[in-house]
């Protein structure tokens, strides 16, 4: 007498599947995936935190918001921003509260636009002097922080998005540059 197997071959591929991919995304692994395919931007330049909770800004260890929260920066600290990831920035150097480095929501921080005593700063398509200029911003305005790229901050202003030059930039809320 002969017996006939039948191969699960199907449910059992899908099973594995769906288990590595749980594995993944519970354990960072996917997080390390997405920043293999994302650009990780350096960048040097200074901001301060615009975000008005009072529990203040959350810092993460990773450039989303599942990631574990290492800490909070409250509204107008000062940081350093060291790397982007799309609309995530790499911070350290806070000037007061949270020590370490760690990963915020780039559109929470903001800079102002330099340009005392003139008509304002300019706004450029990317980041790089010989690019159009695409808009005025005007002297001492506050504008929001979408990403950089080396000494440069894509930021918006008025609803205008553009790069703005670190000599037009200045990252102390409470002060002038």
């Amino acid at each position: 007498m002969r017996k006939t197997i039948t191969k699960p071959s199907f449910p059992l591929v899908m099973g594995f599947t769906l288990s590595c991919l749980s594995v993944f995304i519970h354990s960072g692994v996917i997080n390390q995936v997405v920043f293999a395919q994302s650009s990780l931007e350096s960048c040097d330049i200074l901001a301060y935190v615009i975000d008005p909770d009072p529990q203040g800004l959350n810092v993460r260890n990773g450039a989303s918001a599942k990631n574990k929260i290492l800490g909070q920066i409250i509204i107008n600290e000062t940081l350093q921003i060291v790397a982007a990831v799309g609309n995530w920035v790499q911070v350290t150097n806070v000037s007061n509260g949270f020590q370490g480095t760690g990963w915020v929501f780039a559109p929470k921080l903001g800079i102002s636009t330099r340009g005392y005593g003139n008509n304002g700063v300019e706004l450029y398509s990317s980041s790089n002097i010989e690019s159009p200029k695409i808009a005025k911003v005007p002297p001492n305005a506050n504008v929001t922080l979408l990403s950089c790229r080396g000494d440069w901050a894509r930021i918006e202003y008025e609803g205008v998005k553009g790069w703005l030059a670190r000599e037009d930039q200045c990252g102390a809320a409470l002060t002038t540059c």
